[in-house]
């Protein structure tokens, strides 16, 4: 292992809870703990220390994201965020990036489908003209005309090659028809809708987007709570509060069903799952160690024993959680040749069944312990994602020793606690499938047997 990995390491491995405000901060010990730090102006930030390498990396994320965009103007977030680093302040796109990498220092920008985010990273020596060209970027960007066109050619450049890839094309889909087209996040953008946005357009969502009420914040690496509180105030301190999100719960789709989406390609490409937890909610832990069983442990889960080992049929076959902020949604994949769509998914369903009826074994069960609890220090390997693990931490409202606690929770977990979760979560006739391809014998239908019949 490298020194460098082998000091974050140490890190993850020695962390330990501490609230603490920037006026009471005292220099820590190179292996540094959490801090919750509350700057001079009440801006909230956890922060782990890490003096052994003169780095910091900080990373923010804004509650909304695509969640922001309005009805018919899919996407435009996603637009602003790209146009920040083209222009603000009194630079235009190569003297921002000529700053930064004078500073040797980078700020990149994205959003997902419920969060504007911003990462950093920078020499600490550097980390307050960093930070004031961060502040610059998101108070001052300048959405100028040419930029505006060159960015716009660019998504238009990926919506052309996105409707000729299967992968995004299921995606599409499913989420689509997962949400419905009168939901925030069922609805996507096309050519059409990028073509047709204005300046003012990108200014009213992105007035809505930085906003000081809403961000969660992560900061690792040789900068103490001292430091860091000012400089808080200085970037974030004159963003608005915002306006209070709807966070209410996003319906879902209950039923399941089959839809073939017909191409002209050799092999097919598989989306399917149904509704289900939230990241907040108890059971998480156990249904996570269920999955890893059942679809998220590679090679030695059942899916993959079942459909790869004993059948060849896929080469990879997986399924996982994914709790978006307002819908829990239990998923997975697989990509196989068209004629064995079927099969294939034949068996998918059936495993998912028998995890629902018979949970798991005391040997599968001690060995997703092994596993899980042994593979958790190694998430945390450098500075960028312990500062992107403490802003997820904080966004699904887990404690502040959430990393020393985890895999206690893990290795709580019972057959008894199982066999519930899998029968609470696991609706095998629920699944919803998209099929990209030209499946054999395969069609679309309101239940997978329906599908396969002839």
């Amino acid at each position: 292992m490298s020194t460098l990995n082998a000091g974050f390491l140490s890190v993850c491995l020695a962390f330990l809870p501490l609230t603490i405000t920037a006026a009471q901060a005292k220099e820590t010990q190179s292996q540094s703990r959490i801090q919750e730090v509350v700057s001079p102006g009440g801006i909230t930030a956890w922060l782990v220390e890490e003096r052994s390498i003169p780095i910091v990396s900080f990373n923010v994320e804004f509650e909304g994201g695509s969640m922001l965009d309005p009805e018919g103007k899919e996407g435009i977030a996603g637009f602003a965020a790209a146009l920040i680093e083209e222009g603000a302040g009194d630079m235009d796109s190569q003297e921002w990036a000529a700053a930064l990498e004078e500073l040797s220092s980078s700020i990149s920008f994205g959003t997902g489908r419920d969060s504007f985010s911003v990462g950093m990273s920078s020499l600490s020596e550097n980390v307050e003209p960093t930070f004031a060209l961060m502040h610059t970027a998101l108070t001052a960007p300048h959405f100028d005309a040419v930029s505006i066109e060159r960015v716009r050619e660019q998504l238009l450049s990926n919506l052309r090659s996105a409707e000729n890839d299967p992968g995004s094309i299921a995606s599409k889909r499913w989420y689509g028809d997962m949400f419905g087209k009168e939901s925030r996040l069922g609805r996507s953008s096309t050519q059409e809708i990028v073509k047709a946005f204005t300046r003012d357009d990108i200014l009213e969502v992105y007035a809505k987007m930085p906003a000081r009420g809403a961000m969660t914040i992560g900061v690792v690496g040789d900068i103490n709570a001292a430091t860091l509180g000012p400089l808080l105030d200085k970037t974030f301190g004159d963003l608005s509060e915002g306006e209070p999100l709807n966070k209410s719960p996003v319906k879902t789709r209950e039923n399941g069903g089959v839809v073939v989406i017909e191409e002209d390609v050799p092999q097919s490409t598989v989306m399917f799952g149904h509704s289900s937890i939230l990241r907040k909610d108890p059971d998480f832990i156990p249904a996570y160690v269920m999955n890893y069983v059942l679809g998220g442990g590679g090679l030695t889960s059942r899916l993959t024993d079942e459909v790869r080992e004993k059948n060849g049929l896929a080469y990879s076959v997986y399924s996982y959680l994914n709790p978006i902020e307002y819908a829990g949604l239990y998923m997975g994949g697989v990509a196989t040749q068209n004629s064995r769509v079927g099969k294939s998914l034949e068996l998918i369903k059936q495993e998912w069944a028998r995890m629902a009826e018979g949970g798991l074994t005391a040997e599968e069960l001690d060995g997703a312990k092994r596993y899980l609890t042994g593979a958790w220090a190694l998430r945390f390997d450098s500075n960028a994602k312990i500062a992107r693990f403490l802003v997820s931490a904080q966004s699904a409202d887990l404690p502040i020793d959430y990393i020393d606690t985890r895999n206690d929770l893990v290795d709580a977990v019972t057959l008894d606690d199982i066999s519930r979760v899998a029968k609470r979560l696991l609706r095998p006739d629920d699944l919803f499938i998209v099929v990209v391809g030209k499946p054999e014998n395969l069609k679309s239908a309101d239940s997978l047997e329906a599908a396969m019949a002839e």
